[in-house]
């Protein structure tokens, strides 16, 4: 049975003394492909060094995490907008460059890109850089309609900011990710309103209080669905509160039969497709 994590945090510190082991493990459980998101300026040498390492197999996204969004939010953007235009090809096919060069690489590091994110909103601890993020964020959709590239959009206690800012390119969009949703119906619905989206589904899928295993059988077709680890966290049962990577998402998918009434092989076939369909660039 093979699938894709499309959202692992891989090139963070906490794999920096067994990556190889991780990586070794995550591709003996099935993991075929994993989708690695650069969240601000100091982590694009990180991830395109590890897409570099495992050519094929780990992929690079790029964007301003809402989190990493400050005061500087504006030079942090001029610095990642440069490394985006940078890659080699939009999903266009068109030309863009050949190598990313950043000011926290000591050299150039060829990488593509495949989508930009993790950006979005988030105001679960504090709103001291609210309209920032909302810029910054509406900024970052408007790079992904000109590049034609899909979005890994973070949201978190903001998808009414959120959806007001994706109406307004709604038809432009090329699709992308709602990343570790966790939500009820009514957002769910809401987030599937959008056309070429998918819903990221995590460890949280297993936890014995989630309401989403109801949610997702009530609203969600398995073909909006795609699978995530958001590794190092949010391991799934029965490995909650270890340090979580690819490998485990087995447990994820074997929930996911049980609410769809599939068999595990199904479930990993149809994720697999959707994401061939979401991030085309992983796959040409």
């Amino acid at each position: 049975m093979n699938y894709i994590d499309t959202h692992t945090h891989l090139d963070g510190e906490e794999f920096r003394e067994d990556l190889d082991l991780v990586i070794q493990r995550c591709k003996d459980a099935g993991a075929v492909k994993l989708f690695i998101p650069a969240i601000n300026v100091s982590s694009i040498e990180s991830v395109s060094r590890l897409c570099q390492q495992y050519p094929g197999y780990c992929y690079g996204m790029l964007g301003l995490h809402p989190e990493d969004v400050k005061a500087d939010w504006q030079e942090q953007l001029a610095i990642i907008r440069e490394a985006l235009i940078s890659h080699p090809a939009s999903a266009s096919g068109s030309a863009l460059g050949s190598v990313c060069c950043c000011t926290t690489a000591a050299v150039p590091i060829p990488v593509n890109f495949i989508a930009i994110g993790e950006i979005g909103l988030d105001f679960y601890w504090s709103r001291e850089f609210e309209q920032e993020q909302l810029l910054a964020f509406e900024r970052q959709v408007e790079w992904a309609i000109e590049l034609r590239l899909p979005l890994m959009i973070h949201c978190r206690k903001a998808q009414n900011e959120m959806v007001k800012i994706l109406r307004k390119y709604e038809g432009k969009l090329a699709g992308g990710v709602f990343h570790c949703f966790t939500g009820n119906e009514h957002e769910a619905q809401e987030l599937l309103a959008f056309p070429g989206f998918c819903l990221g589904i995590g460890g949280v899928l297993t936890f014995k209080k989630s309401n989403l295993p109801q949610t997702l059988a009530s609203t969600v077709p398995l073909e909006r669905i795609v699978l995530e680890t958001d590794s190092p966290y949010m391991a799934p049962v029965p490995h909650r509160g270890e340090r979580n990577d690819s490998s485990l998402i087995p447990y994820i998918i074997d929930k996911l039969a049980e609410v769809y009434s599939k068999t595990p092989e199904e479930i990993a076939d149809i994720t697999t497709q959707n994401v061939k369909r979401t991030f085309p660039l992983a796959f040409s």
